[in-house]
């Protein structure tokens, strides 16, 4: 089984009061991780039970709270336990459902999963809110991914790793660039299967979330814009182009970038501005939160040759996402009026840091006229080249300029 980073996090919800929720896209690995948390508290002489919403016998017990209470209190008798339910989104009023359920002050623990952001189908965020503890699950990270791939050998010394094994880290990258880190795909052991288990993990999304549950009807072309995003991966986007070329309007084109997101399929980037008016009324950029299902979506996986430098630069987002993006300061791109061009713009320590993303292995610490015309204009204290291999470091009139090799920021 493949080890999750943030496993030791759920556990230590456990010990909280509030409802954990674990949000995340379909087939990330949740129901996996609820059935070793499930393990873990049995073996430790604990009780409890899981309810799978897309299981018709297990949604019955949750048509009321008594049903549900009833079901509980069979399986656990007058002891304490916890109550797992997958696949939230499926529950109607779930928000209201499970705050009903928690002012009941039960001695129950109660951990839940949805397949998208708590906003999707209703306002469960909000009807918990003082009562949850949200936790988002990603595909399988890198970090994860070369574990996984050497058995769990350097766990504690990855970074040493990544240092010494430049051919192997390669390697891995190679692969990882191509299919992603869906879970079932990192285990597959052949390109054939690999293909196999893209199509299944698309299929369930578009017919569970988008059509089942968001109420799409026009799912071809849902369909057709995902592919449009992936080729345009790493562009801005123009809205009125895309739906034209979508064949949607651009309010429907507006509300399926927003079904996109919260279902985690894809993350939209802001321009970064000084004023933050102009952030939300500009044209975005669009990233693929994993690499398999952007090649997927474009038709590349599984062909060899194909450009992975969009590819390298979307992986790159995702790293950023998870070590510096939050609601306050979300990762963003820049660019001027002249058309300079920086890939990333992050928040880190009360500054901003903007980085270019290189999908070569540089040999001389060079400085483009993009990354130069932002230090210009913004006098940024740090700037970063993020590259496959030089490790280095410059100044630019103030700016200390760093050349990191991607691993750095795994």
């Amino acid at each position: 089984m493949i080890r999750r980073d943030n496993y030791n996090e759920v556990e230590r919800s456990l010990k909280k009061k509030e409802i954990t929720i674990l949000i995340g896209a379909r087939q990330v690995g949740k129901t996996t991780l609820l059935r070793k948390l499930m393990q873990d508290i049995a073996q430790k002489g604990e009780l409890a039970v899981y309810f799978n919403l897309d299981i018709e016998n297990d949604a019955a017990y949750t048509e009321t709270q008594n049903k549900l209470l009833s079901k509980i209190r069979l399986e656990f008798g007058d002891k304490a336990g916890y109550v797992f339910i997958d696949e939230i989104q499926q529950k109607k009023d779930a928000g209201r459902f499970l705050k009903g359920i928690y002012d009941m002050d039960l001695p129950f623990k109660f951990v839940v999963t949805g397949s998208g952001s708590l906003q999707l189908k209703e306002k469960i965020g909000e009807a918990l809110t003082g009562r949850k503890h949200l936790l988002h699950m990603e595909t399988v990270s890198f970090r994860e991914f070369v574990n996984y791939k050497t058995d769990y050998k350097y766990n504690s010394r990855l970074d040493a790793f990544f240092s010494v094994e430049k051919e192997k880290t390669r390697t891995y990258l190679n692969e990882y660039l191509i299919y992603g880190g869906y879970p079932k795909l990192v285990a597959s052991p052949d390109v054939q299967t690999k293909l196999e288990v893209i199509n299944e993990v698309f299929t369930s999304y578009l017919s569970k979330d988008i059509s089942y549950l968001l109420g799409v009807r026009s799912i071809d072309k849902f369909i057709k814009l995902i592919k449009l995003l992936a080729i345009q991966c790493g562009g801005i986007v123009n809205l009125s182009n895309l739906a034209s070329d979508a064949g949607i309007s651009v309010d429907t084109l507006k509300n399926y970038l927003w079904y996109a997101e919260q279902t985690f399929i894809i993350s939209m980037l802001r321009p970064y501005f000084t004023n933050a008016k102009k952030e939300l009324t500009k044209s975005p950029v669009i990233y693929f939160n994993d690499q398999g299902m952007l090649n997927f979506a474009g038709g590349n996986l599984g062909k060899p040759n194909f450009n992975q430098g969009f590819v390298f630069q979307n992986f790159v987002y995702n790293l950023l996402k998870v070590k510096f993006q939050t609601p306050v300061n979300p990762v963003n791109h820049w660019r001027s009026k002249d058309k300079a061009e920086v890939d990333f713009v992050v928040h880190d320590s009360g500054s901003i840091i903007p980085l270019e993303v290189k999908f070569s292995n540089l040999k001389n610490t060079t400085i483009s006229r993009s990354m130069r015309s932002f230090i210009s204009h913004y006098k940024p204290e740090r700037a970063w080249i993020v590259n496959l291999s030089l490790e280095s470091e410059m100044v630019l009139d103030d700016t200390t300029v760093r050349f990191l090799p991607f691993w750095k920021l795994v």
